[in-house]
């Protein structure tokens, strides 16, 4: 199994309620901000743009948020397997 940040356990261990979009992996200050101008301020948010995307077809996310805030490749993946693996824990 790849090894994960300590910020993507803390994300995956816990409901995530109101947190941040900043609280999830791969996204940080730069990107947050991005992100919250377009009304994705919280990872609840993110989420939800994550599941329409389909969490089982990861690509379309990955490609959303390159092409939404800039994201690049190692932080859409980390996004995306944090968000896939609370999915896999907590729906």
């Amino acid at each position: 199994m790849s090894h994960t940040s300590q910020k993507h356990r803390d994300f995956v261990s816990e409901p995530m309620g109101d947190k941040p979009v900043t609280a999830l992996a791969g996204i940080g200050e730069v990107l947050g901000s991005k992100l919250e101008e377009q009304g994705f301020d919280k990872a609840y948010v993110l989420l939800g743009q994550f599941l329409v995307l389909r969490k089982d077809a990861d690509d379309l996310f990955k490609d959303w948020l390159k092409d939404s805030c800039g994201a690049n490749s190692r932080q859409a993946d980390l996004c995306s397997s944090c968000l896939k693996e609370w999915c896999s824990s907590f729906l």
